[in-house]
């Protein structure tokens, strides 16, 4: 036995002793093979093509078809996140939005909503960590009537341990021992649903398809249109599309394998370093993923079922430290792959073009300010639309406001005005007043903590 397949064994050893399920471990052994024969997971230029996308905007939908799909419909949202980079140590879906209203309090209102309107079940399940099921479940304890029968309100995603870069064996932190593991990627949703039974309990309770996105995406409502076009098209899978923005250009992007001609999402790790400027080409790359996926409930079945129990999504090696916030601590290996991979497994899997309202993440204060601000109103359903002309870009200090307290203690009253903004640049230490509002592109700098004026408007050039 090699150094390395020893490297798997004790993997699989530790796995097992931390009572891992056996999907996941076996998901995990084929992974940790690809990675010791060299596997990169990397997609060259030179092997794809841009994609063209059709747009829901050129789509009829029956009212009497949304209507039928929407009922057959469950939604999960991903929820293991901690918002680590802006300093959190719960879910991040537990951070206040808007009316003292988190994103779970929203996810779910919006999911009472449309059972209300179309009579339907619509189920809304949460994938959690290990670290966000009990604050998630406290958090939604007050929705007494979100559960719906015979399906949980949560399941948990798996975990996997790193391992060290020098051979591939899983690395010892006796410091953290929590960071000795790692989540696999939102790839893992499938192993989880397969191997927790869930899978096969949405089948038997009749219902047909899936929505799935992030829980930090408040554009991310199972919409009745989109889940009739989805079943009208019969597609066993399909994602929304989005076209690319600057804020995107460091991001994934769709493209078509000059190989076999099928859809692949090709994310910044498995990109060469010479096919940057590629990557970032907005006009040659048009659409990112919004991670709204629809997926045929028996489709998904028939093809785990046919490669027992492992889809076999493309590798990504994401290279860390075993402490994050430690560059000196080892180098480790964290094997992981993207839910949306799966587009290039299904035959017939379809894109669909969708606005970027249906795609408002939020990964740092920057768009955490957007999203509190008024570039958005929330309805009565709970959906959030964009009431601005545009979506303004902002670039908040990261030594003053990267961390959600830092932020907070500078915005007391709330977010500025932002509905007249194109950009919003912060350099140094402000802290801002009530009604302030922001007009065209503005720039603060200054050394020293300083303050904007309760009521002030800040005008930009092209205000």
């Amino acid at each position: 036995m090699s150094e390395r397949s020893g490297g798997l064994a004790k993997a699989r050893a530790k796995m097992e002793a931390e009572g891992v399920d056996p999907v996941a471990i076996e998901t995990f052994a084929h992974y940790y093979r690809l990675l010791e024969h060299g596997e990169t997971g990397m997609i060259p230029e030179s092997s794809i093509d841009p994609v063209d996308v059709e747009s829901l905007d050129d789509v009829e939908v029956p009212d009497d078809v949304a209507a039928d799909a929407i009922s057959k419909t469950v939604a999960i949202k991903l929820n293991g996140g901690l918002g680590t980079s802006m300093g959190l140590d719960r879910a991040k879906s537990l951070l206040c939005v808007r009316r003292g209203l988190s994103f779970l309090d929203i996810s779910a209102r919006q999911a009472l909503h449309l059972r209300k309107a179309y009579g339907a079940r619509v189920p809304l399940i949460f994938m959690n960590s290990f670290r966000t099921s009990a604050d998630t479940r406290h958090a939604l304890a007050r929705y007494e009537d979100l559960p719906v029968d015979g399906l949980p309100l949560e399941f948990l995603q798996n975990k996997e341990p790193k391992l060290l870069a020098a051979d591939l064996t899983p690395v010892s932190w006796p410091a953290d021992p929590d960071l000795e593991w790692c989540p696999p990627g939102h790839g893992d949703i499938y192993t989880a649903l397969r191997g927790s039974g869930l899978l096969e309990t949405m089948i038997e309770l009749g219902f047909r398809y899936l929505f799935v996105s992030n829980s930090d995406n408040l554009g991310a409502v199972p919409e009745p249109r989109l889940a009739g076009w989805f079943a009208a098209s019969g597609a066993p899978f399909a994602i929304e599309a989005t076209r690319r923005t600057p804020s995107d250009r460091k991001g994934g992007h769709f493209a078509r394998r000059k190989a076999d001609g099928r859809i692949v999402l090709r994310e910044i790790a498995q990109t060469p370093k010479e096919d940057a400027a590629s990557l970032a080409d907005l006009g040659r790359h048009q659409y990112c993923s919004t991670n709204n996926l629809w997926i045929d409930l028996h489709a998904l079945k028939a093809k785990l079922d046919e490669r027992d129990g492992i889809l076999g999504l493309p590798l990504i090696r994401n290279d860390k430290t075993v402490d994050p916030a430690d560059p000196a601590s080892p180098a480790v290996v964290q094997i992981e792959t993207a839910m949306g991979a799966a587009i290039e497994v299904f035959d017939g899997a379809r894109l669909i073009e969708v606005g970027r309202d249906r795609f408002i993440p939020v990964k740092t204060t920057n768009d955490l300010l957007v999203l509190r601000s008024d570039v958005y109103e929330i309805g009565d359903d709970f959906a959030l639309r964009q009431v601005a002309a545009e979506v303004p870009f902002v670039d908040l200090d990261s030594d003053h406001y990267k961390l959600v307290g830092q932020f907070d203690r500078r915005f007391p009253e709330g977010a500025p005005s932002l509905a007249n903004a194109s950009s919003l640049k912060v350099a140094g230490d402000w802290t801002f007043g009530p009604g302030v509002a922001v007009h065209g592109s503005v720039e603060l700098a200054g050394k020293g903590p300083q303050r904007v004026s309760p009521g002030e408007v800040l005008s930009g050039s092209d205000a």
